[in-house]
């Protein structure tokens, strides 16, 4: 039998290596519970004899939503070896993005983690014509629910122990009929322009994205690799499923969203694959615990850094270092770099990659200073995940690298990258082509210059007190910046100059204020207050002094509340949707536009308990008149 589609791959790993490697782990009451590989296989086995039971068939849809655990990927498998298709939905969605989702696919079963999922579906049912069974597989507070959609993970796989009485060549036989070309999963794009599309993507898709990933960046069956970002995205099915199976190693899912850290550092994984923001808030956390440190540790981390940034940057500009420099680093390195990369989990890394959108060049250069070999990597849910990643030894943080095998890249006349690969996806499931328009999102300065907004935005980031940023502007001999407390967002729609919104890291500049003795109340309160738009003026100041003259921030803004999801200001993977920011937050625009200090807001935020608070506030706009020359 072919090793062409996932299941075959599933029971190629089951034969191989039976109960004498571990596929799976997963921390369950502070204790890490395994999985064999024929443990994999037999899970999938069962439950996918199980879904028959229940009547699923052939292309019928799948829906999964919950936290990364091994019922997920049981559920995926099982689905694939029906030919029955497999969905996944983020697990913080809300009810309208889950009812979007599993409508448009007409999902027949969905598998729901937890009691929390689980309200979900119930809470709408009457919504949702195709759902013909619920399934759950954490039975914490399930035990009064009696409504007949709902049957516990166990029973389902009980089920397809008594099918296989019956139908003992059944799975086999599924297995054996399924072809390369099937569609293996479906996975919602991130959406930063409307709901999010449904992309169809093959066996052939996923393995040869993950074949030809692993060529330039080699994976082992003796690797461990955490699984703590959520199973929808493009990037986490490439590693967790794809990989995984393809390559044979071991995935560890946390205990938790809130521990995966603590069981990062407990696994020391080989491989890891995550979005800027994850290695921006690693960054971040590291600058925070340096503030609390004893003065002995801030000396030690404060001397042996710029030693790190020359050796990253060595590194960078291929150049070979002297023997000075070797031992420099060997001791920064031994004094600090060890333990600090210890902390963080990545005493055993051998591959770590980002990929989602840009990083930062600093957050790329700390890293590389401690010793991480962090890559870019460049790429699309419809194209499978990846396009392109960085070599090792050819590293270039204004980059995302060099096109993968297989994988073809050309720019089009007005500046669009458009790609060619066997991993390119079937289509969208609505049957429809959309055309979203990204290449919008690129500024073009008062000289021409073309300019992405992310750019900014990323040295913006850097920052531990700026937790986003959104840059917004076109053609204007200086640039504004609106500023939210950890948050910052540069918008361009062919305005005369560049502004952005930041947003605050309420956690670390609350600490601030605390350790400055500044009395505040809320975020809002905290926001707005003068000592804070002066402490991230500095930070402003800083990012200026490493832009080109002609694009550094003029003005900036703190907005009054973190962009959220949920406010459909961000997409669930934490992307700007950048025209909705710029129509919800219109008034403000304007009004650093019109040259006011001052911008009245009222406005109402509802919270998760559907409780609605109505803000009152005036926002301050921060002109940087140093950087507009005096106009």
């Amino acid at each position: 039998m072919a090793e062409d589609t996932l299941p075959r791959l599933l029971l190629r790993n089951a034969k191989k290596y039976g109960h004498s490697r571990h596929a799976m782990r997963e921390k369950d009451f502070g204790i890490w519970q395994s999985f064999t590989w024929q443990d994999y296989y037999d899970h999938v086995r069962c439950f996918a004899q199980g879904l028959a039971a229940m009547g699923v068939r052939r292309d019928d849809k799948i829906a999964i939503i919950g936290d990364n655990r091994p019922e997920w990927v049981f559920a995926e498998l099982a689905a694939q070896c029906l030919g029955a298709v497999p969905i996944g939905i983020y697990q913080d969605s809300i009810l309208k993005e889950v009812s979007y989702i599993i409508n448009l696919a007409e999902a027949k079963v969905v598998v729901a983690e937890d009691q929390e999922q689980v309200d979900k579906i119930l809470d709408m049912k009457d919504d949702l014509p195709s759902v013909q069974k619920v399934v759950y597989h954490d039975p914490k507070g399930m035990y009064n629910y009696d409504d007949p959609l709902l049957i516990f993970f166990p029973e389902v796989e009980e089920l397809g122990r008594e099918y296989e009485k019956l139908h003992p060549d059944f799975f086999m036989e599924q297995i054996d009929a399924a072809h390369e070309d099937d569609v293996a999963a479906i996975c919602t794009t991130s959406g930063t322009t409307g709901n999010p599309k449904l992309s169809m993507l093959s066996h052939k898709n996923l393995l040869r994205m993950a074949k030809n990933l692993g060529e330039v960046d080699p994976k082992y069956e003796t690797d461990d690799f955490v699984s703590f970002l959520p199973l929808p995205w493009i990037g986490e099915q490439m590693m967790a499923i794809s990989s995984a199976l393809l390559f044979g190693f071991t995935v560890n899912f946390p205990e938790k969203p809130e521990t995966a850290q603590e069981n990062i550092r407990e696994i020391g994984p080989h491989v890891m694959f995550s979005p800027p923001a994850v290695w921006e808030n690693m960054a971040a956390t590291v600058q925070v615990k340096i503030m609390d440190a004893s003065p002995l540790k801030r000396f030690c981390y404060n001397l042996c850094l710029p030693i790190g940034y020359h050796w990253a940057d060595l590194k960078f500009q291929k150049k070979t270092p002297t023997l000075w420099d070797k031992i420099r680093y060997a001791f920064a390195y031994q004094l600090v770099f060890r333990a600090l990369k210890d902390r963080l989990g990545f005493c055993k890394i051998r591959s770590a990659s980002t990929g989602g959108a840009a990083l930062g060049p600093d957050t790329f250069r700390f890293f590389h200073a401690l010793g991480v070999n962090l890559k870019q990597i460049y790429g699309q849910t419809e194209i499978s995940g990846i396009s392109c990643i960085h070599r090792d030894g050819d590293v270039d943080f204004d980059s995302v690298g060099m096109p993968i095998p297989e994988t073809e890249i050309r720019i089009t006349d007005d500046g669009e990258i458009i790609s060619r690969s066997p991993s390119l996806f079937l289509g969208y499931y609505s049957g429809h082509l959309v055309v979203i328009d990204r290449v919008k999102d690129v500024m073009t300065l008062r000289d021409g210059t073309r300019f992405s907004p992310q750019f900014i935005e990323n040295k913006l980031k850097f920052s531990p007190y700026i937790k986003e940023a959104v840059a917004i502007g076109h053609q204007r001999d200086y640039i504004v910046a609106m500023i939210c407390i950890d948050f910052s967002v540069a918008i361009g729609h062919q305005r005369d100059y560049i502004v952005a919104m930041i947003c605050i890291d309420f956690s670390i500049v609350g600490k601030w204020a605390e350790n400055n003795r500044l009395a505040y109340t809320t975020y809002t309160d905290l926001a707005s207050q003068d000592p804070v738009y002066e402490m991230i003026e500095k930070e402003v100041v800083k990012v200026n002094k490493t832009l080109p003259e002609s694009a550094r921030i003029a003005k900036f803004i703190l907005l009054y509340k973190e962009l959220d999801a949920d406010d459909g200001e961000l997409t669930r993977t934490r992307k700007v949707r950048r025209r909705f920011v710029d129509e919800k937050y219109a008034e403000i625009i304007e009004g650093m536009y019109a040259g006011k200090a001052a911008i009245p807001i009222e406005t109402q935020i509802k919270y998760q308990d559907g409780t609605v608070k109505t803000i009152k506030t005036t926002i301050k706009v921060k002109e940087l008149i140093s950087e507009r020359g005096g106009k």
